[in-house]
This record gives structure tokens, sequence and C-alpha cells, in this order.
């Protein structure tokens, strides 16, 4: 009896030992998988990083106006009544271009036709996307109110001097995602002078504008 004992004494201290031994080895194994998930984590979040600042950086898109040309002009003056009859339609043609590698989603939005200030013109611009690396034209009517520019006082002097300082204008918002959305503004004007007596534009200034 004391043998077996003896025997089941020195089984017990052996396992333990055993189990002893086994614990360094899984603690081992534990610090090294945390090691490798950390390194892998780090790794993936440097890589997104520098894809993020080079490779897929949010870039501007660039707008250029390609035309802008008197569609209509009609002008008279009722000497009688003194009344003014003008009659204005300038076509303009918009190039914009995406230079990402993702598309470009731009909001709705309004072009404008202005004098001397003044928004004597309207039309919506509607809401649309751009494929990555793609560009896109837009064409865009602007035809003068006539109600809205009569109560400006300098129209009088300047059909009298045969031209019409006018002013088209645009804003375009939208966003481009890359890691996480990034939000978009572009905006143009263009400065004209329109001849009243060779009805055409003599003049095209254009300005362009983009921020982050």
């Amino acid at each position: 009896m004391e043998v077996e004992s003896l025997k089941q004494e020195e089984n017990k201290t052996m396992m333990m030992m055993a189990q002893h031994d086994r614990n360094p080895n899984k603690k081992r194994r534990r610090k090294i998988i945390c090691l490798v998930v950390i390194s892998v984590i780090l790794a993936l979040a440097l890589i997104f990083t520098i894809l993020g600042l080079t490779v897929f950086k949010a870039k501007r898109p660039v707008i250029t106006v390609n035309s802008a040309v008197l569609s209509d002009l009609h002008f008279s003056f009722d000497m009688a009544r003194l009344r003014v009859f003008l009659n204005v339609t300038v076509d303009t043609s918009v190039a914009v271009k995406n230079p990402n590698r993702v598309g470009f989603e731009y909001i709705n939005s309004t072009a404008l036709l202005k004098y001397r200030g003044d928004v004597v013109g309207e039309v919506p611009v509607p809401a649309g996307k751009i494929g990555a690396r793609d560009s896109k034209i837009m064409n865009v009517t602007l035809t003068l109110m006539l109600d809205r520019v009569l109560s400006n006082s300098n129209l009088y002097s300047d059909i009298m001097s045969g031209t019409l300082p006018l002013q088209t204008y645009a804003r375009i918002a939208g966003k481009v995602r890359m890691l996480f959305n990034i939000h978009v503004v572009s905006y143009f004007s263009c400065d004209l002078e329109v001849s009243i007596s060779s009805r055409n534009i003599t003049k095209l200034q254009c300005h362009y504008k983009t921020k982050l």
C-alpha cells in the first residue's frame, strides 16, 4: 500500500511539473500571436495612410468654360412710351474634369446670370456623377429676365454706350469618397461684354476657384 501511494504521489508530482512546463509555452505563444496581430494592424494602417496621401489623395475637380456664345439678342426702344425691350440669351459650355481615382458626386446647383451685381437670370444644374478620371460637359443656357434688369439705373447708360456688361456664375458642390467622404466646392465666374450693335460677345474673361 505504501509503495502504491508513493507511486501515486510521484505521478501527481510529474503531472504538475509537466503542466508547469506547458504554461510558459502557452504564454509565449500568446505573446507571439499578439505581436503578430499588432504588427499586421500597424502595417495595414501605414499602407492605407501612404495610399491616402499619394495614390488615393483627393484632388480638386477642374472646371473650364469652353465657350460662351450669344444665341439671342433683341433690343428695341419705344420712344412714345419710354419703354425698353431687351432679350439676351447666353449659351455657356462648361467642362468639369474629375482627376480622382474614384467618382465625384455633385448636388443640385444653380447657374446665374448677373448684371452689375444683380441676378437677372438663373437656371438649375441637376445633381449628377462624374466617373473616375472622367470629364463631363455641361451646357447651360441663361436668359436675361427684363423685369429684373429694368430697375437698375445703369441700364439706359449702358444701352446708349452700346455695351452691356454681364457675368455668368455657378457653384458646384459635391464629394469624393476615399477612405471617407471629402467635400469639394468649385466655382467659376465669367465677365463678358455684349455688343448691342454687332449682337455678339466682344469680351470674355473667366475666373476659377476650388476648395476642399
